[in-house]
């Protein structure tokens, strides 16, 4: 534990609960709306071929993720944290967004 603390700049134990428990809810919310959204637009049933219907249903559990994991780690008082986290990991994927995530300063790691 004393890696995550370090690697991700927190300093208690409690801090470091709340940011595991934000990524467990996270994922299992993002799954959960996910198969309702689904079944919402009816997708199952109009696409025919599994591998499409698959990479449509992992395109919405991705989406859905980041939304949910900075609104989840609000609720649970890592803002900060999570902002920061998303803030990286979109710019590592070339999803800059400019004037809304800015460069990730060096001392944003």
């Amino acid at each position: 534990m004393r890696h995550f603390k370090t690697r991700w700049g927190i300093t208690t134990n409690f801090q470091l609960g709340m940011i595991l428990i934000s990524f467990a809810l996270t994922g299992t919310s993002s799954m959960l709306i996910t198969k309702k959204l689904l079944l919402f637009f009816n997708i199952e049933n109009e696409v025919k071929n599994n591998l499409l219907f698959y990479i449509l249903k992992l395109g919405f559990v991705l989406i859905l993720y980041q939304f949910l994991l900075v609104i989840i780690g609000a609720l649970l008082g890592q803002f900060q944290f999570f902002w920061k986290f998303e803030k990286q990991l979109l710019t590592k994927m070339g999803f800059g967004f400019g004037f809304l995530f800015s460069k990730v300063k060096k001392n944003d790691k």
